[in-house]
């Protein structure tokens, strides 16, 4: 079979692939010659074979990113060639050939690790977009395993991610921090990782073998809290059968994390004061005091000064918890670590499901447009929302929960009449206006958007719909 001559008089401008090298394996040399004549206009470095066994000879002699293989050689099966190639090449994408009556091997080799499937006769503007495709994919895996090293590499202290220089200044506080055992106050909004650094700062000192102790004091009702702390002997209330040991001294010479102390009473805050002051405590219900060993860390996402100035929050507790202090830059004040921690949540979830994860260029820039109320848990959960809603290997626009991309919306219009246009509005305009200029062919439509068929013709159902 032949390639199909060009149809369309007009095809998109594509990303250069440079430095990609691509092998055309076909039988015939006219397809050979057409592939390698797309193929090098798009900056593919391009090598052909006439065989398998030509094929596995050029990809043991070179490195080779992208094969076009023909699934029906002589001499050998395609799937097997497939299997061959994978297995000298597991990183190559595969792209295979065939023709309209063998579409079903073609499924079958997608299950097998192709990546997709171009079928006889195909034109040279059909060819140039999956090769474009081809194209961005790989620059958008390159660039993930880049952002994996980078991760590696500048973590800083823990889990932290960030190279901004607010990080950089946040990771010289902690490791000054980290060899004092004073108490130290973090500020920050919610969502920042107020604990994260804290055991950032616990696990980077000298003692980092003893316990770290959390203590959330805004999801605690005020008797707990002090017998959480505190400890009591058996019979100090209703329910104390026997005694138990306060977290302050089971945390023997290590430290004890108080996350939203704000949200302390201020009968409390009294006795937290006396404990850290004096390195003793007194269980509820006894009247002996116990001699503790802690270091204190204290965060909050309250303005501690506005509280003291309220009555709401000792002054002398205050002082005596910001000793040193420490804030954490909100997530909208570092955008730059914005496609690092992405890179880093997408390598997590593609360990945890064993599907590899990337983000579109698009769609990363709507995450760097987005505010960000919720710091880097709200992010965390944002692409963690995406992956359970999508199969598809790199997250798009379409994939981001709609209250991210919902709030991007797009103007049009000129002469002070600005029409603002929701992206669903532009979405729908899109699929109608492509499948208007193919004539009305859907598939060529999906192909040419980047979705799948399905995806499309429920779209299409519920433009229906809506009238």
């Amino acid at each position: 079979m032949t390639a199909a001559a060009t149809t369309a008089p007009n095809p998109p401008q594509l990303h250069a692939a440079n430095f990609l090298n691509l092998l055309v394996v076909d039988d015939e040399r006219s397809v050979r010659d057409v592939c390698r004549e797309v193929a090098q206009s798009l900056g593919f470095n391009t090598s052909v074979a006439e065989s398998a066994e030509n094929a596995y000879r050029q990809l043991e002699a070179q490195s080779i990113d992208v094969v076009l293989l023909d699934l029906k050689l002589p001499g050998v099966g395609g799937l097997e060639a497939l299997h061959q190639i994978k297995e000298r090449r597991p990183d190559a994408v595969v792209v295979v050939v065939t023709g309209y009556g063998t579409v079903q091997s073609a499924v079958q080799a997608m299950k097998n690790g192709a990546y997709d499937y171009v079928t006889k006769p195909f034109s040279m503007d059909e060819l140039k977009l999956l090769l474009g495709k081809v194209s961005t994919h790989l620059k958008l895996k390159t660039a993930n395993r880049s952002l994996r090293e980078q991760i590696k590499s500048r973590q800083g202290f823990g889990n932290m991610v960030g190279r901004s220089p607010e990080m950089e200044k946040l990771y010289r506080i902690i490791a000054k921090a980290a060899q004092s055992s004073h108490p130290v106050l973090i500020l920050g909004e919610s969502g920042t990782g107020k604990e994260m650094v804290a055991r950032s700062i616990h696990f980077s000192g000298p003692c980092a073998d003893k316990p770290f102790i959390p203590v959330d004091c805004g999801s605690l009702v005020p008797t707990l809290i002090e017998s959480e702390l505190f400890g009591y002997v058996k019979g100090a209330f209703t329910g104390a059968m026997q005694a138990k040991d306060g977290l302050l001294a089971i945390a023997e010479g290590g430290t004890v994390f108080l996350d939203e102390v704000g949200e302390l009473p201020v009968d409390l805050q009294a006795k937290l004061l006396r404990a850290i002051q004096e390195k003793e405590i007194r269980p509820v219900g006894s009247t002996k005091r116990i001699a503790i060993n802690v270091r204190i860390l204290a965060a909050t996402n309250r303005d501690l000064e506005q509280a003291v100035a309220q009555g709401m929050f000792r002054r002398d507790l205050y002082f005596r918890l910001n000793v040193l202090s420490l804030r954490i830059p909100a997530l909208r004040e570092r955008r730059q670590d914005i496609p690092l921690l992405a890179g880093f949540f997408l390598d997590r979830l593609s360990r945890t499901s064993g599907q590899e994860r990337t983000i579109s260029e698009e769609a990363l820039k709507i995450l760097l447009a987005y505010d960000w109320p919720g710091n880097v848990r709200e992010l965390e959960n944002c692409l963690e929302r995406s992956c359970a809603f999508t199969s598809n290997a790199i997250i798009q626009v379409r994939d981001l929960p709609s209250d991210i991309h919902g709030t991007h919306n797009v103007a049009v219009g000129g002469n002070g009449s600005a029409k603002i246009v929701p992206i669903e509005q532009l979405e729908k305009q899109t699929i109608l206006n492509t499948i208007e200029q193919l004539n009305g062919d859907k598939l060529q439509a999906a192909r040419l958007l980047g979705i799948g068929k399905t995806t499309l013709y429920r779209k299409l159902k519920e433009y229906a719909a809506q009238g």
